[in-house]
Formats: structure tokens, sequence, C-alpha cells
């Protein structure tokens, strides 16, 4: 599958600051779904984006080194991730840079099914080099010179991770999971519990009145708002929107309000909305409905 990625470090092409602003919208899914594999969370990937995203807004008025603008996002991108994952203490050791050169590994079907249907607890049982590259060529389509370009590991390095990987990945997929399911504890859920209740039953003025008077929200890959009377005007969007109905539940493991449309007979996941409190208080509300492709490799539970 040809990107026309190209080397991520010879000099650029001339966009605009416009078809720049349109390219980063495009893409953010693209790049969700990687940096979601590679850090292992829907939730820290979208916070690695939008760190990478800023980077590359600051950067790019400078910008005189980039063959291609896409190749040049995934690579601030991958190496934001890569810091994360340094930050958090979770960094595997890189793989080496053996001579693989006889190896093909080009793309096959049967390895792409592998990699769609691995979850994102699957990867993270992966070195870096090799998820990066797996989530490159079997979960995205780029080719090996394109993703040694994004990587900036050598060609025979990226087949050596590529067999590699594939090969580990098969075996962690048919590993069980034992992990217990995540819980509540009684004053998560009734505070929780009272605010779907309550949002559900468009009751904004009881829902106002839970909310912090330095509240902050964030309409992820939309916009920011402040305090109680900018915050009101959140609810009242939400007044007038029939396509909403929120549930109880998890998102990788951590407690958040899921939605789902009610027109819906399947009632699949949309999107979900994290709270957060302070003092008895929501201090922090971050509502993904404008950034639904972050649900797309999440692992959600709904709780009845």
């Amino acid at each position: 599958m040809d990107h026309s990625v190209g080397d991520a470090t010879t000099p650029p092409e001339t966009v605009s600051p416009e078809a720049f602003d349109r390219l980063l919208v495009s893409l953010r899914p693209k790049l969700h779904r990687y940096c979601a594999r590679l850090v292992g969370a829907v939730i820290d990937a979208e916070d690695v984006v939008q760190e990478a995203l800023m980077k590359a807004i600051e950067a790019y008025p400078e910008a005189t080194a980039i063959t291609n603008i896409e190749a040049w996002l995934f690579r601030i991108v991958h190496n934001t991730a890569l810091d994360f994952l340094r930050q958090r203490g979770r960094q595997q050791r890189l793989s080496g840079d053996e001579d693989m050169a006889m190896i093909a590994d080009p793309i096959d079907e049967v390895y792409q099914r592998q990699a769609a249907a691995a979850g994102l607890r699957t990867f993270m049982r992966l070195p870096v080099a090799q998820r990066s590259s797996i989530i490159l060529m079997d979960v995205l389509g780029y080719s090996l010179e394109e993703i040694s370009g994004i990587t900036g590991s050598s060609i025979p390095a990226v087949k050596a991770a590529l067999h590699r990987g594939r090969e580990r990945l098969r075996a962690a997929m048919e590993e069980p999971d034992d992990r217990p399911p995540p819980t509540l504890s009684l004053d998560e859920r009734a505070r929780l519990s009272a605010y779907v209740e309550r949002f559900n039953a468009r009751d904004f003025d009881a829902i106002r009145n839970m909310l912090a008077a330095d509240v902050q929200l964030e309409l992820v890959n939309k916009t920011r708002m402040r305090g109680r009377t900018e915050v009101g005007r959140y609810f009242n969007n939400y007044a007038s929107m029939p396509d909403w109905h929120l549930q109880l539940g998890f998102v990788d493991g951590r407690p958040a309000i899921i939605a789902g449309d009610p027109n819906d007979s399947v009632r699949r996941p949309t999107y979900f909305i994290l709270l957060y409190w302070a003092a008895g208080h929501i201090d922090i509300i971050r509502d993904f409905r404008h950034a639904r492709y972050v649900i797309e490799a999440a692992e959600v539970l709904v709780l009845e």
C-alpha cells in the first residue's frame, strides 16, 4: 500500500497553514490508532497525540527539513509515545539491529487479521520496536521503507522486529486473560450513578449543582471551557440533542460514562465521558463526543 510517506528527514513539500490544519484533522484518528496500540490505552494515547500535535503546530512554521508532512507527524507521535513510555517506566528493551535482510515479511492478510484481532493489552506484551513495526505495517498498511522513515530504524531492524513480533503476538493472543474484572467502590458508583441518572433525565440544573465553582471541561478534539457559567452552555447543547443515552461502565479498566445512540437497537458504545472529582464536586469533565475514534480500540465494559 503506497502512502507516499517517503523519508521523514529530507526537505519539505510546501503546505499552507490551512492545508496543514486540515491534515491534522484528517490524520488524527489514524495517529490515534497507532498510538493506542503503542502505549496500550486509548485515553493515554489521546493525551500523547494531543501533546505531539501541539509540538507539530509549534514546530511547523520553522520546519525546513521534511519531505512529507504525514511521515513527519507520525515521527513526532512515535517519539512522543516513546517519551511517555519511558516516563511511565514501561519501556521495554528495543530489539537489536541484526541483519534480517533475507526475510521478506510482506504485508499479508493473515498478519493483518491477527493484528486487527489483538487487544491493546496483547500488544503491550511485545517490545516497543516489535509492536510499532507491526502496527504500522499490519494495522495501518505502511511499507518497510515508510516504517523505517517513521521509526528511525534500519530496514533490516524493521524486518527483524516484524518477524519476531508476529510470532510473539500470535503466542500472546493464545494466552488466557486471567485479569479480574474492574470494580467500583460504593462511593464511586453512587457519584457516577447520580450523574448518569440526572443526565438521562435531562435534569441539568441538578447536574450543575454537582459542579465545582472552577470546573474545567474538555470537549476532546473541539474546545475547552472553564467555570460553571461557561460549562453550563455544554449542558444546554446536550439538551437539544437526541442521539445519546448514558450508562455506567469502564474504558480500559477506568471508570467511565458510556454513551450510545438510543435509536441503535444494538446499543453500540459510540463515545465516553470521564469525570474527575475534588471535595465532593466534579472538578474536570472530559467528553469524547467529538473524538469517537478513541473508543474504537478500547476495552469497554458497560455495567447493567
